[in-house]
């Protein structure tokens, strides 16, 4: 995945750099060049720069339209963190990279660090409002909100955003988030582990963690990232030295990733199962972070919201001592996508994510039903029960999509609300006078 324990961070980062195998970047025998891509199969939020975009073809189809008398070679390398990427990356032995935007400021204060600057050059996927990480707890917990996390075991990987939304969360409600939980620094598979077996109360990831163990029934949400409000993003990121000696096939990958983000936008459906395929995650799952109407927006323009959230990020790596001070400015660097999109990129750096909307995705089916109420979704869910393969519905305060059936549900008079954690969703009912907490069997039934 994206993200990165400070531990396993040191280990990579301080290595012999010449320990790194492989060939040098973009390296060959003068005919032949190698371009090394290093990506994250599973951090499904960056697929249009690596899984998606490997599956497609199309960086190696952009390669051969060159005819510059090279025969081009592309070496993906897959990664469970940014982490070993920026190592490669600092060693000359990875060309491109993605990863997400706390590891993107590590590479960027790593590049510079080592006289081997590296640049900000696309975006993969983003949102606005931070939905991409969350905090869940085991299914049957009796934690219900951010502070009875006081004193609580909680497993989160140093260095991520998920990290950084922990911090945030926690210094919001009130609580030193250093003195104030006891946090077990640990990879997203191994903190998955520890919820399971009970020896830590919560757990704070980044996508598609949450939504995997929400929908494998092992978790349930307990914090709705974005109710801080504040953007979280993945992109892509080159060498500098690479980008000036190569600066016709940093294009070809960035026209192929905005090709591959065509593509998962015209054909969610088909994107998710081939994404599915490729890393073994369930389609469903996939789906709610990338679909029509996911968690995730793709758009490769650097906006300046992501830009922003990218210096706001820098003093939570630094709380943390895991960077000093990182010129996010000088790192950031989007003439290239300019360059690749063309007439385009004016239109997408405008962009702005579509609406939250429910969906059901029956089974056998090559698209979703998309309902302009949670209540109307509910009502063909009811009459469909056993032809649905996955349902989504919106926060009635954040937007972020959840499942159906693993939110938590208010009725309002004739109105039913879905909320990913229970927070939000009584602090609605507290607010509204006859609101209250209903079962998602009960939504249902009142759906009918």
């Amino acid at each position: 995945m994206k993200r990165t324990a400070l531990a396993a961070a040191a280990v990579l980062l301080l290595a012999p750099l010449t320990a790194c195998g492989g060939n040098a970047a973009a390296g060959g025998d003068g005919s032949t060049v190698t371009v090394t891509v290093g990506y994250q199969s599973k951090t499904i939020n960056t697929v249009t720069a690596g899984t998606l975009l490997r599956s497609l073809g199309y960086f190696e189809k952009q390669l051969n339209s060159l005819h510059d008398g090279k025969t081009y070679r592309v070496d993906w390398q897959d990664y469970a963190t940014g982490a070993p990427i920026t190592a490669q990356m600092t060693a000359g032995k990875i060309d491109i990279g993605s990863m997400g935007d706390f590891p993107l400021l590590i590479n960027a204060a790593r590049g510079k660090q080592l006289n081997r600057p590296t640049h900000l050059v696309s975006v993969t996927g983003y949102n606005l409002r931070g939905g991409l990480n969350t905090i869940v707890t085991a299914p049957d917990s009796k934690l219900t909100s951010l502070t009875d996390l006081k004193g609580k075991k909680v497993s989160t990987s140093v260095g991520s955003a998920a990290d950084g939304t922990l911090v945030r969360a926690l210094q919001r409600a009130g609580i030193d988030p250093n003195d104030g939980i006891k946090k077990l620094n640990q990879q997203p598979a191994v903190g998955a582990s520890a919820l399971a077996a009970g020896s830590t109360d919560a757990l704070s990831q980044f996508v598609a963690w949450p939504g995997l163990l929400a929908f494998q029934g092992k978790a349930k949400a307990l914090y709705d990232g974005a109710q801080l409000n504040l953007p979280t993003f993945h992109g892509v990121t080159a060498r500098e030295d690479f980008a000036k000696q190569r600066p016709a096939v940093l294009d070809a990958f960035l026209k192929a990733q905005a090709e591959a983000t065509e593509y998962l936008n015209a054909h969610p459906v088909a994107a998710a199962e081939k994404v599915a395929k490729a890393t073994g995650l369930p389609a469903e799952v996939v789906y709610l972070y990338n679909g029509a109407h996911g968690i995730s927006t793709f758009d490769p323009a650097v906006k300046p919201q992501l830009v922003s959230a990218l210096k706001q990020d820098v003093s939570v790596l630094k709380a943390a001592k895991l960077t000093g001070d990182v010129d996010v400015d000088s790192f950031v660097d989007d003439q290239y996508v300019e360059k690749a999109l063309g007439a385009s990129y004016a239109k997408q750096f405008a962009a702005t994510p579509p609406a939250p909307t429910s969906e059901a995705w029956p089974k056998s089916a090559e698209e979703t039903k998309a309902f302009n109420s949670p209540a109307h979704l509910l009502r063909y869910v009811g009459a469909h029960r056993d032809g649905i393969r996955a349902a989504y519905v919106p926060d009635a305060t954040t937007g972020t999509l959840w499942f159906a059936d693993k939110a938590v549900w208010v009725a309002d008079g004739e109105k039913l609300l879905p909320f990913v954690a229970p927070a939000t969703a009584q602090a609605y009912v507290s607010a509204h006078g006859g609101a209250r907490v209903i079962t998602y069997a009960n939504a249902l039934e009142r759906a009918a």
